[in-house]
């Protein structure tokens, strides 16, 4: 079964986010919803469609790809689902109209189509009653979680009827072309991930109300600081939407009889009309840039309290795992909510996961990618610590889960030769199953002789098949003197022959590279080292140069953050193999810099290249669309979009939808390469010189004069058109080699001026950019 074309009805919230999530990956989608009203019978889902485009965060990663989707309604297009490979229904959470739907559907569908619901919570058995056996051999759960493109939890639900072939083709493609993790669930209520996730928002609540803590107060407690997202409790229930919240609630409590009420006030919430981010008010409101928070007692908005807790800025320099028990034993009210929270929280997981998943691992994987914890629940309990559950759960008047009691040496998870271990229902310990198509390099590093070199900053992995792998690690993955002395070691080792060639990557949860390590250039500027500088910058341009010319491939496996300096080195790659979360670019302007380990060259060369086979192009265009990009610190928002940029190649460089494939994919474009592979041959172009400054600088001042960017900001400019123009003489041939002399001498006049070194020591400072 091939899945290549998918129909989604109901073009709502969760309907038109997994539409832009396909159309993004390539995949045609017909967008189908009820008739409009108004005169336009495909309003509803045009609407749809529109707030896609418009969403915040983007639903798209390239809105063009918008064009991919064709809309219409439920009544005059309904056969254009016939030729739909997956049909998916994210129509209201109620039994009766889904099964309505399927039933207008059934005659329509081709053999082969496979047909999902997106529902939230609804059993499939129920959803299939009355269904033929050829439907319910074809039918199975995808439920997504909000927003699509950025939640990595599909939990895929099918039913006894359910064909295995159906299972597989659904996986396959969930996986690799639209990115997801997949967690097979029971087909229960809730699922895994909302069973587990909606009792936890629950219990924080009639935390809050029993610890007399504000919704501010509780969500700084039950985000980050014990591995949840910084959305914690009440921010997360926003963007799901109060009254989606209640409705799924009030389900659970009915179809398992167990307690999932949530607040009187909470319903008084909805009724309002306060019902979260969509209706511009919730727990939390916006007002104007001012975010105001709810009184829970009162209903009332009040400003938003920062909890200055000092206790809180100390924990979260702690690992999770040392953390944890330390939030535990915090005093006061805090304390007892946090140990109360975590108790009751662990005590229905252990109850519960028998019943709702397959084994142990699929929970945490369902909380760790659909709500974006930092470790999953027992992963959790492993690290608060198991006396630290069986003293607290008869405190509280509860009972030793059996689970719990299973657990040998205190662990639901332990260490071997071969990998992790985990608890099986049946009290045995296994192999922690693989993420498909995953190479993770905490598997390689136990590997005996997989590490082939190693230093506080980086390593060198071999990840078999004669491939070699470059794992910064250093913080954020800059690009420091120990991350660069390692790739040329890497180098070596390939050049000699053990290996066909190398990978630039790693599998940090953050950032790929945030750039160079401008903490080691304030040290040499504070003590005025300038010749030590200037070896620096030429050894850091003379690495990059070194994975440009070696004799065999090197190709870059980008993913989240890529600035600066880690920007630079992908560039200089025979190919880069990019997640596509991606957010690229070359930011140096924003600390008073221009790149100078090679990128402004690149992309100089690079645009001016593209342009040669046209006799009637202006080369100014691709110096202009170089000083463009680099003076305003352009940073792509997806790797579809560094595409559009230029900072990745139309055909070269390509896209993995699913992170957990990244490495694997990379590997396998050296293997690619490596048998026939011939180094690329040094390039020239012509230089514009003189008039193509006037030109850039032209649009610097209109835009000075504006008020848009300050006179540093221009300084910066000048040097940045003087380096693209290859000087201010007349047009001229020029090497590589000149226009990295150009960056280097234009890049520490900047770094001599007040103004740069003051953005630079507040950006180490803040994190943050300073206009000056």
């Amino acid at each position: 079964m091939r899945i290549a074309k998918l129909g989604v009805v109901g073009a709502g919230t969760m309907g038109s986010g997994i539409a832009a999530l396909a159309a993004s990956a390539g995949i045609p989608v017909v967008l189908l919803d009820i008739p409009g009203k108004d005169g336009d019978r495909n309003g509803p889902a045009k609407a749809g469609l529109e707030r896609a485009r418009k969403a915040r965060p983007a639903a798209f990663m390239d809105t063009a790809r918008a064009a991919v989707i064709t809309i219409g309604n439920l009544e005059d297009d309904l056969a254009k689902l016939g030729d739909c490979d997956l049909i998916l229904e994210a129509i209201i959470e109620q039994p009766a109209p889904k099964q309505a739907l399927y039933a207008r559907l059934e005659p329509l569908l081709k053999a082969t189509s496979i047909i999902a619901s997106n529902t939230s919570g609804i059993p499939m058995k129920v959803l299939v009653e009355g269904r033929t056996e050829r439907f319910k051999q074809h039918f199975l759960g995808m439920h997504f979680f909000n927003p699509p493109r950025y939640l990595h939890l599909l939990e895929i639900i099918p039913t006894s009827d359910t064909l295995p072939e159906v299972v597989d083709a659904t996986r396959r493609f969930s996986e690799v072309v639209l990115g997801k993790g997949i967690v097979v669930a029971r087909d229960v209520p809730g699922f895994v991930a909302n069973r587990l996730g909606v009792y936890g928002m629950v219990i924080a609540m009639k935390g809050m109300i029993e610890s007399d803590l504000t919704i501010d107060e509780v969500d700084a407690l039950t985000g980050p600081l014990l591995g949840r997202a910084k959305s914690a409790t009440f921010r997360t229930a926003d963007i799901t939407g109060l009254d989606v919240l209640l409705h799924v609630s009030k389900g659970l409590s009915s179809s398992t009889g167990e307690d999932f009420t949530m607040p009187e006030w909470v319903q008084k919430l909805v009724e309002s009309g306060r019902m979260g981010e969509k209706t511009g008010a919730g727990f939390y409101k916006k007002v104007g840039k001012d975010i105001q928070t709810l009184d829970w007692k009162t209903l009332e908005y009040v400003p938003q309290k920062s909890i200055d807790e000092p206790a809180f800025a100390a924990l979260m320099k702690q690992p999770l795992e040392t953390r944890l028990p330390m939030v535990e034993k915090l005093p006061g009210k805090y304390g007892e909510f946090a140990r109360n929270y975590l108790l009751r929280m662990s005590h229905y997981v252990l109850k519960t996961t028998p019943q709702i998943a397959y084994d142990i691992v699929s929970v945490d994987r369902a909380i760790e990618w659909g709500y974006a914890w930092e470790a999953g629940p027992f992963q959790q309990m492993d690290a608060l610590g198991h006396d630290v559950l069986r003293e607290g759960f008869p405190r509280l008047g509860l009972d030793i889960p059996e689970l719990l009691a299973k657990a040998q040496k205190d662990a639901f998870y332990r260490a071997s030769e071969d990998g992790w271990l985990y608890l099986t229902f049946d009290e045995k310990y296994e192999l922690v199953p693989p993420v498909p198509g995953q190479v993770k390099l905490d598997d390689v590093r136990r590997k005996k002789g997989a590490v082939v070199e190693r230093s506080k900053d980086a390593n060198l992995l071999d990840l078999g098949d004669g491939v070699l792998l470059l794992e910064a690690r250093s913080k954020m993955n800059t690009m420091g003197a120990g991350v660069l002395s390692m790739l040329r070691s890497g180098l070596e080792h390939v050049a000699e022959g053990k290996f066909v060639g190398l990978v630039i990557g790693n599998d940090d949860t953050r950032a790929y590279s945030a750039g160079a390590d401008l903490g080691a250039v304030v040290a040499q500027v504070q003590g005025s080292d300038w010749k030590g500088l200037d070896e620096m910058v030429r050894y850091f341009q003379e690495g990059a140069q070194l994975v440009r010319r070696a004799p065999f491939p090197v190709v870059a496996a980008p993913f989240g953050l890529t600035l600066g300096g880690g920007c630079e080195y992908a560039l200089h790659c025979d190919r880069i193999q990019a997640h596509a979360e991606l957010y690229m670019g070359l930011v140096e302007a924003g600390v008073g810099l221009i790149p100078a380990g090679g990128g402004t060259k690149e992309l100089l060369f690079r645009f001016t290249q593209a342009l040669e086979p046209y006799e009637e192009a202006d080369p100014f265009e691709a110096v202009k669309r170089a000083f463009k990009l680099i003076a305003m610190a352009t940073t792509s928002t997806s790797a579809l979009e560094a595409r559009n940029l230029g900072f990745l190649r139309p055909v070269a460089d390509r896209i993995t939808m699913n992170r957990d494939r990244l490495i694997a994919d990379a590997k396998a474009r050296v293997l690619d390469l490596a048998p026939d592979y011939v180094a690329p041959i040094p390039r020239t172009i012509t230089a514009l010189g003189k008039e193509a400054i006037g030109n850039l600088m032209y649009a610097a001042w209109a835009m000075h004069e504006g008020g848009a960017i300050t006179d540093h900001e221009v300084r910066i400019a000048r040097e940045l058109a003087y380096v693209l123009c290859g000087g201010d003489g007349p047009p001229r041939t020029v090497t590589e080699q000149d226009i990295l002399d150009l960056e280097r001498e234009a890049f520490l006049k900047l770094l001599g001026t007040k103004e740069t070194q003051e953005r630079i020591v507040h950006t180490l400072k803040t994190g943050k950019p300073l206009r000056n």
